[in-house]
């Protein structure tokens, strides 16, 4: 850890951050399961397709907003240059205007090229609207991470998600309701589809109520700090201002490698659906409906539990962007060294466990959390889940080490990294699907290879940048080791309870609760953990003072 406490609390930001996002995705789970009772897997399927493209549009137009400009007004704020500051921000807003707005209309209008089942098409269309609004959104969320303050968006998120999951399974609920005269499902297919894209349709407008909401949130926050920002700017005594011209500029060569870094990194989920429902179909004359029933089930259930730690790895990322950017800035080129390392092996100490939790409870994990799905699509969810848990350390990691890069000023670094990974994996899920009967474990095997091959190249990258070498026993080995542990007395709980009560949902709960102490416990055994490091994760000195008390620490 550095010397300087005030550098180091990006630790603690990212805490902020991840706690948010997990939260976040604990509210999206929880309404995921009777969302998707509303509107069923095939409901799911065509939601979750449409997203994808949705997904990469946004990625194209504003989602590498934040961490763009975080980027560009952190390394102002590093010299003082507030005002300098505060034009970006006004600059990138009217970036964000004209590109969402044509990506918006772009998405409306070419729904029916991005998608070839028709089913799916006015899903997409409903889509078109947020990319608008996330625009500006994405703006304002990036202001204040350059400031190194993750609570407006943490908050904003928190906001987001709980909008999502009220007017997802309203509308879907209204609008099935209203155009079938009823919930119940019905047996014809025809009918069936009809139902499944309404249900869909209504849980992307409750994407859109979400995103709304956050922006309301954070445009009140802009507004009641505006005194603050502006008296900053008038006592702002550089005698330079930059030209609007010499800005956009600057936000057009800094946004676009973000852009295409973030879409390259992320088109493998596009890839991937495309291929699954569409072209493999298409060629072996397989049932359509079905693959979007199936897909639902691995990107609408497993892949969605299997994405929550990853929030950890994105939140540091966030706050990585804008502090290694002003430490280079700064020419404090170790301290930016020293911060890497702070940040992977934080990233590391919460993904490891969390992998080996997934991969030892995937089943009852999932059961808890889609209780109205039958035993047998919890079965095949909860084998998926298990064969995605490595891949969660995989894309911890390479996120993390792609924001590093694009914080050093490395941008175009993770575009190629990116390429190679998604070419190996395109070409292997493409083979597996036609000549295997592996079915939906050819995406668990494609995504763990793509994020495998990121997570090496990625770390390789870094290390070249900067010429730093992780630690590894901290880093990696120690709370594998501890995982491990945690992970057997998770299942012997499990088995211990279930043999008892008989019920996967019971029994997963007490698992879980001795998993986290257990973990922790070890951790201080086996010193995976200093004093330092525990005082940066959020509410640390609680967990220093409960680590004293039990002996552990002196």
């Amino acid at each position: 850890m550095s010397r300087n406490r005030k550098d180091n609390d990006f630790v603690l930001q990212a805490g902020i951050l991840a706690a948010a996002g997990i939260i976040s995705r604990i509210i999206g789970l929880l309404y995921r399961s009777p969302l998707t009772a509303v509107v069923g897997t095939l409901g799911i399927g065509y939601y979750q397709v449409a997203y994808s493209f949705y997904t990469i549009v946004l990625l194209i137009s504003s989602y590498s907003i934040p961490s763009a400009i975080s980027k560009v007004i952190a390394q102002k704020l590093a010299v003082k240059e507030y005002r300098n500051a505060h034009r970006i921000f006004l600059c990138a807003l009217g970036y964000v205007l004209v590109v969402g707005g044509i990506a918006s209309l772009v998405l409306f209008f070419g729904a029916g090229w991005f998608l070839e089942n028709e089913a799916a098409v006015p899903v997409l269309k409903t889509f078109a609207p947020t990319i608008f609004i996330y625009g500006i959104l994405g703006v304002l969320r990036g202001y204040f991470q350059a400031h190194r303050s993750m609570v407006q968006t943490s908050v904003s998120q928190i906001l987001e998600q709980i909008a999502n999951a009220a007017v997802s399974i309203g509308a879907a609920m209204l609008l099935i309701e209203s155009v079938m005269g009823t919930m119940e499902i019905p047996g014809e297919e025809t009918l069936k589809v009809t139902r499944a894209t309404y249900g869909a349709v209504g849980s992307a407008l409750g994407t859109g109520a979400g995103v709304l909401t956050a922006l309301l949130f954070m445009l009140g926050i802009y507004f009641l700090n505006r005194r603050m920002i502006y008296r900053r700017i008038a006592r702002d005594s550089h005698a330079y201002l930059d030209s609007y011209g010499e800005i956009i500029k600057t936000i057009t060569l800094v946004v676009t490698p973000f852009i295409l870094s973030t879409a390259v990194y992320n088109l493998s989920g596009v890839v991937n659906s495309k291929i699954y429902v569409d072209v493999i179909p298409g060629i072996m004359e397989l049932d359509s409906t079905a693959a979007y029933n199936n897909y639902g089930i691995f990107s609408g259930m497993a892949q969605t539990i299997s994405n929550i730690p990853v929030a950890f790895a994105s939140a540091m990322a966030s706050a990585m962007i804008p502090s290694v950017a002003a430490f280079v800035a700064a020419g404090r080129i170790n301290e930016a060294k020293d911060k890497i390392g702070v940040a992977v092996k934080s990233t590391m100490v919460i993904s490891i466990p969390c992998a080996a939790g997934l991969f030892v409870l995937a089943k009852p994990l999932t059961a808890l959390l889609f209780p109205s799905q039958t035993d047998e699509t919890l079965t095949f969810a909860g084998t998926l889940l298990m064969s995605l848990s490595l891949s969660v350390v995989f894309y911890a990691l390479s996120t993390l080490n792609s924001s590093i890069l694009q914080g050093l000023g490395r941008v175009n670094t993770p575009i190629v990294n990116a390429a190679i990974a998604l070419t190996a994996q395109t070409l292997t899920l493409f083979l597996l699907l036609r000549f295997t009967k592996l079915d939906l474990y050819s995406l668990t095997a494609a995504n763990t290879l793509y994020s495998g091959i990121m997570c090496v190249l990625n770390q390789w990258a870094v290390r070249r940048a900067v010429g730093y070498r992780q630690e590894f026993t901290g880093s990696f080995f120690i709370p594998f080791l501890a995982s491990a542990f945690m992970g057997a007395s998770a299942w012997v709980v499990y088995e211990g309870v279930y043999l008892l009560t008989e019920s996967m949902r019971i029994s997963v709960l007490p698992a879980l609760a001795v998993a986290v102490p257990v973990y922790f416990v070890m951790m201080l055994m086996l010193r995976g953990l200093t004093e330092e490091e525990l005082l940066a994760f959020p509410k640390g000195h609680l967990l220093l003072k409960l680590a004293r008390r039990i002996g552990l620490m002196h």
